[in-house]
């Protein structure tokens, strides 16, 4: 549930211009109208980043997570510091039962890949696209343009 795997020789070109941690908090953060994650905390070793904060639901933690990934020069993205506030509550509340943390599906465009071939895929059927769209929106700023190496989230669809 931590560490998450990216091409590394993919993405946007950040990297290597200054300060690389303070490079990726600032396209984490100017990729939303509004912050969705408190005392975000951004740190860059090598191709690995580390991401802490309290997100405001598992949706804004995955991208978050991606927005970070899909940056060229990026291996991993750690996120153990990463939480909700679902999974904080659930560590203080021990009579309460456990929070069903969502699996995170990433998926990473391979040559030849389309939005369609990608829903039918996982949902069977090719016009449930709009779904991943939507879900990255972060990352796919074109439904006719994406890009090989390009990691994106699938978010469960509800029929």
């Amino acid at each position: 549930m931590g560490f998450f795997d990216f091409v590394s020789n993919s993405g946007k070109s950040l990297l290597g211009k200054g300060n690389d941690s303070e490079a990726i908090k600032k396209e984490i953060e100017d990729s939303f109208e509004e912050l969705p994650v408190d005392g975000l905390v951004v740190e860059v070793d090598g191709d690995t980043v580390t991401l802490a904060g309290i997100a405001k639901d598992f949706d804004s933690r995955e991208k978050a997570i991606l927005i970070a990934g899909n940056i060229e020069g990026i291996a991993q993205v750690n996120a153990d510091q990463l939480v909700t506030m679902d999974m904080v509550n659930a560590n203080f509340d021990e009579e309460e039962e456990p929070i069903e943390i969502p699996e995170e599906i990433f998926y990473t465009i391979e040559d030849g890949d389309t939005l369609w071939g990608i829903a039918t895929k996982f949902y069977d059927d090719g016009s449930k696209y709009t779904h991943i769209v939507e879900a990255n929106l972060e990352v796919i700023k074109d439904a006719d343009l994406i890009y090989e190496g390009q990691t994106i989230r699938i978010p469960e669809v509800v029929a």
